[in-house]
């Protein structure tokens, strides 16, 4: 009997998928959370690092080494809140009132963390940041996160409507990226540099967050209840313990391998944060960030625009996420298949050279490439969602979307410690006018290498996940036409 109800419900699924859930501008609303997201995610990427280290006069090792430990907090908490979500039910739904209140705390946290009282001692200060920190990640951008992942399968049952969304938040993620990383140094000199003009750009981005925030949430709206049930009639209603879905989590493999996605491409990213110490220390002009951030996400905004069409084109997003990494692992080393004639080497040995537009070019292609698979993971993580309600009957769409917001904690936390850590050791001297030799090496490994390796570990994992077709198999298996 429970292999006929599995049988109906999968059927009920793929007539849902066929069925149009959203006009143009619930999925422009729903993307532009992105925008908000990241005027928050952004600066503290790229600009905490420098602003503790250069402005208020902290050790960069210690830094790396309490993000990592509040990184790690975080990640405890991912599931924690999934699994709250899960349960909450409201006038709203069960996502969308976590990400309107919880934003609240982000902001607050966000300009506390950029507001560091000179009157306090360094170990006070180290404390007050640590407890602002941690708030901000382990707790309200935890909530507001994993909610607005988990409305990409609370909000339709369309797979390509979830890879449009997938692509129209990314878009939006790289356009607010670009536009920090591009203004935010000359926003602090123009609002007098130093503590002041710091706190004043948080302060904002922060208005922007909550504003913008609000619009996503009510853009959109969840389905009703009884959509996201199973056919069995024991969906949403039955009572998902924290550690039942806990183990619901790590029995799925790919589940697994979307957080190791997570981690990797957000420990890259962590580490990533020392790029203002590279154009400002190696090739000497901090102005650059803007231009390479350009470089290397323009094309991402551009190649998620047609990611909707490629992966229909490809019949899945597996052949087109696949072939991408393998392309940006080989444009990283420079050995450009048929475009050497263009690109004779890549972005490491434009790097070394000095050689700017090498590097630009090289970041550009690569941008291109790795494009799909940002734009379609939620899309895969809702496949993967589905994984589990086809093998289990069990719907925990907010316990599996942790795997966002743990990876990018996990991995934002690994990769911020590395390079605090990285940075402390090869003997960097805050504010000098330059820098030694060893700390010359040092920023070229982390800013050249480190991206390399990412990208070849995140296109092995692309080769196993293959949930797209796991889904079909078990359509197969179970008779489902």
């Amino acid at each position: 009997m429970n292999e006929i109800h599995k049988t109906m419900r999968a059927r009920k699924e793929l007539r849902m998928e066929e069925r149009k859930y959203l006009k143009w501008y619930n999925k422009v609303g729903y993307g532009s959370g992105d925008l908000a997201a990241n005027c928050i995610y952004g600066l503290l990427t790229s600009f905490v690092m420098i602003y503790l280290t250069d402005t208020v006069g902290l050790n960069a090792g210690i830094i790396g080494t309490l993000i990592m430990f509040s990184k790690f907090a975080d990640g405890i908490t991912d599931v924690f809140f999934g699994n709250l979500i899960d349960k909450t039910k409201s006038k709203m739904g069960k996502a969308r009132p976590w990400m309107l209140y919880a934003q609240i705390g982000n902001c607050i946290c966000l300009v506390a963390v950029f507001a560091i009282p000179s009157s306090l001692g360094k170990t006070a200060q180290y404390a007050y940041f640590f407890i602002a920190y941690t708030l901000l990640n382990a707790v309200f951008y935890t909530a507001n996160n994993i909610a607005y992942a988990s409305l990409t399968s609370l909000i339709t049952k369309n797979g390509n409507e979830r890879v449009q969304m997938g692509s129209i938040r990314f878009m939006f993620s790289l356009a607010t990226n670009i536009i920090v990383q591009s203004i935010t140094v000359g926003l602090v000199t123009n609002f007098g540099g130093g503590a002041k003009g710091w706190r004043t750009v948080a302060f904002i981005y922060a208005i922007i967050a909550f504003i913008v925030n609000a619009i996503s949430v009510f853009s959109v709206k969840e389905l009703p209840p009884e959509e996201n049930e199973t056919e069995s009639g024991q969906g949403n209603e039955e009572k998902i313990s924290f550690l039942e879905s806990m183990k619901l989590l790590l029995s799925n493999k790919y589940f697994l391998m979307i957080a190791a996605f997570y981690i990797l491409t957000y420990v890259q990213t962590g580490i990533a944060g020392i790029g203002i110490y590279y154009m400002t220390y190696v090739l000497g002009n901090p102005a650059l960030l803007g231009t390479f951030s350009m470089a290397q996400m323009l094309p991402m905004v551009i190649g998620l625009a047609f990611t909707p069409a490629l992966v229909k084109k490809f019949k899945g997003m597996y052949k087109v996420n696949l072939t991408g990494y393998c392309l940006a692992a080989v444009i990283r080393i420079g050995i450009i298949i048929r475009l050497a004639a263009v690109f004779r080497i890549g972005f490491i040995i434009g790097g070394y050279m000095g050689n700017i537009p090498l590097m630009l070019g090289s970041s550009v292609l690569a941008g291109f490439c790795t494009s799909p698979a940002t734009g379609d993971i939620n899309a895969l993580i809702s496949a993967t969602s589905d994984y589990t309600v086809r093998t289990t009957g069990k719907h925990i769409e907010g316990a599996m979307f942790s795997c966002s917001s743990l990876g990018i904690k996990v991995g934002g936390g690994i990769g911020s410690a590395i390079s605090g850590l990285l940075l402390s050791a090869s003997g960097y001297v805050a504010g000098a006018a330059q820098q030694s030799a060893s700390t010359i090496n040092m920023l070229n490994f982390m800013y050249l290498w480190f991206p390399m390796i990412s990208i070849v570990l995140i296109a092995v994992i692309m080769y196993f996940l293959k949930v797209e077709k796991a889904n079909a198999d078990w359509d197969a298996a179970h008779g489902v036409k």
